[in-house]
């Protein structure tokens, strides 16, 4: 239940200790509180049922229990994190509340995912409004700054990224294993536009030392489990489930490639983090990636910081994953060069503060 926008709020508001955050979530599992103090949020759970129809009550009950705490604690706005997140806010001002609010872009979905299907378009009437109205917009991505354009907003959309807790993940910065077993990491939910099943297909392109680690969970995983076997590929790919954010580190540290071919994305925090990590880094051209990540086949005078690789293509995962082991001076100048960027540009620290004088000073 934690993925890069989840963190990006824990780290982003432990960071701004002026500022109160309440916030309004799904009550995932029983077992959860349903009122907790966690940092500097305090965290309201909703009751609105399993599976998909309880994604779909939870928006107007949400608008409902926001309502009835605005006339408790009056804030001074509202703070809508993902393009859905708009539909409660916009409940909210049709029942007559016009707190002003920020709007945050950190989709990772296709632009047709989140808004195309059939059951969102019938809506999409409210997301326009929604956009129109927002005080202010943030994007972690230039890629996702444009959706604000598409959808009306008229006013500047700041692009500020998600960071990394850099101390937290900094590690080594060589190709330790090229001569021995070289292993692959990718850290990912199990669906279908994080691609991991073009990473296993890979492997039929390169030789038998080279492994992978599939660290995440999903709904494809037994399908993926299941194309490991057709393959005979058991012995070379590990499955490592679900592994919290503060034991990740422990494991890019052990691995010596990261790649991720992802069909889209609107940032993706786990490459900066294995960039941190000292990872070279293997992604797609995709959404938010060309922010941070040159190839320097077309780096164009920029400083490359990792490898491009087709989309649904294996055999170009292959290709440069042999490029950086045939190359341990290019795979550690990649390295140098990603880990001093994410230092320089992508410290919570600096995310944090960005978020606080650009997005919520100005409402």
């Amino acid at each position: 239940m934690v993925g890069g926008a989840e963190i990006a709020v824990k780290e982003i508001t432990d960071r701004i200790s002026d500022v109160e955050f309440d916030m309004l979530t799904m009550r995932f599992n029983p077992a959860h509180p349903e009122k907790e103090k966690i940092g500097n949020c305090t965290i309201y759970r909703i009751n609105s049922g399993p599976g998909y129809l309880g994604k779909i009550f939870f928006v107007p009950l949400a608008a409902l229990r926001a309502i009835k705490l605005n006339r408790e604690n009056k804030y001074d706005a509202l703070w809508a994190i993902m393009t859905n997140m708009l539909f409660p806010v916009t409940l909210m001002r049709l029942f007559g509340n016009c707190t002003p609010y920020v709007l945050t872009l950190q989709d990772g979905d296709p632009f047709e995912y989140v808004f195309k299907r059939i059951r969102i378009r019938i809506f999409s009437p409210l997301l326009k409004y929604g956009f129109c109205h927002a005080s202010k917009v943030q994007a972690i991505s230039n890629f996702l700054a444009l959706w604000a354009k598409q959808f009306g907003h008229r006013g500047q959309v700041e692009v500020i990224p998600n960071g990394v807790d850099f101390e937290k993940f900094v590690g080594k910065n060589v190709l330790s294993s090229a001569l021995d077993n070289t292993t692959l990491i990718t850290t990912s939910r199990l669906v279908e536009k994080n691609a991991v099943g073009d990473i296993i297909d890979a492997l039929k392109f390169l030789p038998e030392n080279v492994k992978l680690q599939i660290l995440g969970t999903g709904p494809l995983e037994k399908a993926l489990k299941f194309q490991v076997e057709s393959l005979k590929i058991e012995k070379r790919v590990e499955f490592l489930g679900h592994i919290s954010h503060e034991n990740l580190p422990k494991y890019l540290h052990q691995a010596d490639i990261f790649v991720r071919p992802s069909l889209s994305e609107g940032m993706g925090n786990s490459f900066i983090e294995a960039m941190a990590a000292g990872l070279p880094v293997i992604a797609t051209p995709v959404g938010g990636i060309v922010d941070f990540l040159i190839d320097p086949s077309n780096s164009s005078g920029q400083v490359a910081t990792g490898l491009f690789c087709e989309v649904k293509n294996p055999e170009s995962i292959a290709k440069q994953v042999r490029r950086l082991m045939d190359n341990p001076d290019l795979c550690q100048k990649l390295v140098e060069n990603a880990q001093k960027m994410v230092k320089d540009k992508y410290d919570w620290d600096l995310i944090a503060g960005e978020m606080k004088s650009r997005v919520f000073d100005t409402l």
